[in-house]
C-alpha cells in the first residue's frame, strides 16, 4: 500500500520537474529573440544615418522609440517567464494533493487492506461458509469471500467449486445475473454435479421467464436421472411445472416426492395440500405446519386487485440480519379482500436458508408486474415490524392499499 503512494508520489515529481525544465528552456527561447531583433533594428537606424538617408535628430527620436518598445517587451516576456512556473507549481500540488485525497476517498486503502484479507483468510471462510465450523459468515466476510475465490480463479484458472460457491454467494444476495452465470461456468467444467444442477435450477427459478423455467427443467431432469429420489429436484421440478401452468406434470411430481418425505419435513404438509389430500379447513392453519411458520392476514384493496389483476402476489419473510434473499415465499394471484397466509421452513428460496436460520424478521406483500419478487421492488407493498421468534408460530396482519 505504501508501496503505491510512494510509486506515485515519485512520478508526480518527475512530472512537475519535466514540466518545470520545458517551460524554463521555452522562456529562454523567448527572451533571446527580442534582443536580436533590438541589435538589428539599430544597427539599420545606424546605417541609414551614416548613408545620410537618416538626420541626427530623427535617428535619436527612432533609437529612442526603439529602445522604450525593448524594454516594454523585456518587462512582457518577465511576466510570461514567471507565469508558467508559478501555474507548474500551483497545479502540481494540488494535483498531488487531489490524488492522495482521491486514493482514500475512492476506498482504494480499504480495497487493498479487504484483498489481503481476503486472501489471508480465504481456508477459514471455506470451512465456515461450506463445512459450518465456527460462526456463520457476515455480509462483509461474504463479500470478500467472493474476492478471494475471485482472484483464486484468476491466479489459478478456472474451478469449478470456486464458482459454484460464488453462485451460492451471488445467489444468497439475490444477484440473480451474477449467480446463473457462475454455476453455468461450473457446470462447463463439471456439467453433471448434483449440487451444481440443484443450485442453477434454483437461481432459474427464482429468475422465472420461459427461457429460464425450460433451462431449470432440463437440469432438473438431469439430477433424476442420477438420483430419481432426490426430494429437491422433484419439489423444483413440480414448481416448475406449476409456473409453466402444467398442472398435470405438478401432481405427478408432488405425488412422486410425498412418499419421499418424512412426515415431520417442513415440505410434507404444503405436498399434502398441493394434492388435495388436506382438508380445506386444515389448509391454513398453523398446527399442520412443522418447524417455524408466520401465519399473514392479508388485505388487499379492490382498487390494487383491480389494477394489478394480471400481476402477482408476493407473500416473503427476509432475515433483519443476513443475505437479502428471502427466507420464505408464497406466490399467489391477485385476490381483492382478505385471506389468511402461512409461511413456513418449506418456501425457502434456497437450500439450507429457511426460517429456522434467522431469529429476526420482516414480512413484505408486493404486488408485481414482472412475476419476480427480487427484481419488481417498485410495486405496491407493505412491510411489517420487526418480529422475533421468540415461539415458533407467528401471527400478524397487513393491508395493501393504494
Amino acid at each position: 500500500m505504501l508501496m503505491s503512494l510512494s510509486f506515485a508520489g515519485a512520478l508526480m515529481l518527475v512530472l512537475i520537474v519535466l514540466l518545470l525544465l520545458f517551460f524554463r528552456r521555452k522562456g529562454a527561447g523567448v527572451q533571446l529573440s527580442p534582443v536580436v531583433q533590438f541589435e538589428e533594428k539599430l544597427q539599420l537606424l545606424s546605417q541609414a544615418r551614416d548613408n545620410g538617408e537618416l538626420a541626427e535628430q530623427d535617428f535619436t527620436l527612432a533609437a529612442t522609440e526603439l529602445k522604450t518598445q525593448y524594454l516594454q517587451q523585456q518587462q512582457n516576456q518577465q511576466r510570461v517567464s514567471g507565469s508558467p512556473t508559478t501555474w507548474v507549481l500551483g497545479t502540481s500540488v494540488l494535483v498531488l494533493l487531489g490524488t492522495v485525497w482521491l486514493y482514500s476517498l475512492t476506498g482504494h486503502f480499504t480495497a487493498l487492506q479487504n484483498w489481503q484479507t481476503a486472501q489471508q483468510l480465504l481456508p477459514e471462510y471455506g470451512e465456515r461458509a461450506l463445512l459450518n465450523k465456527g460462526e456463520p459468515l457476515t455480509e462483509e466476510e461474504i463479500n470478500l469471500f467472493a474476492l478471494a475465490l475471485r482472484t483464486k480463479i484468476s491466479k489459478e484458472g478456472d474451478d469449478a467449486v470456486a464458482w459454484f460457491v460464488i453462485g451460492r454467494i451471488w445467489l444468497s444476495k439475490g444477484m440473480l445475473d451474477d449467480a446463473i452465470e457462475a454455476f453455468e461456468k461450473a457446470l462447463a467444467l463439471t456439467p453433471n454435479r448434483i449440487n451444481v444442477l440443484i443450485s442453477y435450477s434454483q437461481a432459474l427459478l427464482v429468475a422465472a421467464g420461459d427461457e429460464h423455467l425450460a433451462k431449470a427443467a432440463r437440469s432438473l431432469s438431469k439430477v433424476l436421472q442420477q438420483d430419481p429420489d432426490n426430494t429437491d429436484a422433484l419439489s423444483m421440478l413440480a414448481m416448475v411445472a406449476e409456473e409453466r401452468g402444467d398442472k398435470e406434470q405438478a401432481q405427478q411430481a408432488w405425488h412422486l416426492l410425498l412418499p419421499k418425505l418424512e412426515t415431520n419435513d417442513p415440505r410434507y404438509a404444503l405436498v399434502q395440500q398441493k394434492l388435495g389430500l388436506m382438508p380445506a379447513a386444515e389448509q391454513n392453519t398453523t398446527a399442520q405446519v412443522s418447524g417455524r411458520q408466520v401465519s399473514v392476514e392479508l388485505s388487499i384493496s379492490p382498487e390494487l386487485a383491480q389494477q394489478y389483476k394480471a400481476g402477482t402476489l408476493f407473500v416473503f419473510a427476509k432475515a433483519v440480519d443476513g443475505p437479502p434473499l428471502p427466507l420464505a415465499v408464497q406466490k399467489l394471484a391477485v385476490f381483492s379482500g382478505t385471506q389468511t397466509i402461512t409461511l413456513s421452513e418449506a418456501q425457502a428460496m434456497q437450500q439450507g436458508w429457511t426460517l429456522a436460520n434467522a431469529d429476526r424478521i420482516q414480512i413484505s406483500a408486493l404486488l408485481s408486474l414482472s412475476g419476480q419478487v427480487l427484481d419488481d421492488e417498485n410495486g405496491p407493498q407493505v412491510q411489517s415490524d420487526i418480529l422475533s421468534f421468540d415461539e415458533a408460530a407467528l401471527r400478524l396482519s397487513l393491508s395493501l392499499q393504494p
